[in-house]
């Protein structure tokens, strides 16, 4: 997993909403930023949709939410622009859902699954650093455990109240990230 105090790397993507424009690390305010590895057909994805819309909801006007759908287009076209702009579409979901289909966000962040979730807080200096990266909640598809959004929310609170995160984090489950052929990074096994 990425260490916790890792700066937010810097990207530049395109949006499933419109392919011609894009939305970059750049274009990111002072406020906490939650980078979201989803995608359109993973059961992982799909069972926690809900809980998504709520954190929008809830915490949409403190922090900043991105989208960032990782896997080939070439292995998993099902992941591609117009399926994923239905998902946002279906779903409610205003965020900035981006598409890095090269891998190179994806990468950064040493993602490994869907869902993945990074949440950068800016310090002192604006720059914004790691605070918490692993899973939604103890909830996977058909285990009976209650979708709520715990363990990320319990980060999120942290952060906004200006308190620490606390350092153990569980790891997200789900579907893999789905490397286009040849380009899996070193780490992945």
């Amino acid at each position: 997993m990425l260490p916790l105090g890792s700066s937010l790397p810097v990207f530049a993507l395109p949006s499933v909403h419109d392919l011609h424009g894009s939305f970059s690390s750049a274009d990111l305010d002072q406020r906490p930023a939650l980078l979201m590895v989803l995608c359109a057909h993973c059961p992982f994805v799909k069972h926690v949709e809900p809980e998504l819309s709520r954190l929008e909801q809830d915490y949409g006007s403190r922090i900043q939410m991105i989208g960032i759908s990782s896997n080939s287009l070439i292995t998993h076209p099902q992941d591609g622009p117009k399926q994923l702009a239905e998902q946002a579409e279906r779903q409610g979901w205003r965020f900035p859902y981006l598409l890095d289909d090269q891998h190179s966000l994806a990468k950064a962040l040493r993602a490994a699954c869907t869902p993945e979730f990074y949440l950068f807080n800016p310090n002192p200096n604006g720059h914004q650093t790691l605070h918490y990266r692993g899973q939604l909640d103890s909830s996977r598809p058909g285990n009976e455990q209650i979708l709520n959004g715990q363990d990320l929310r319990a980060a999120l609170d942290a952060v906004l109240n200006g308190t620490a995160v606390n350092p153990d984090q569980t790891p997200s489950v789900g579907c893999n990230v789905k490397w286009n052929p040849g380009q899996e990074p070193d780490w992945f096994g």
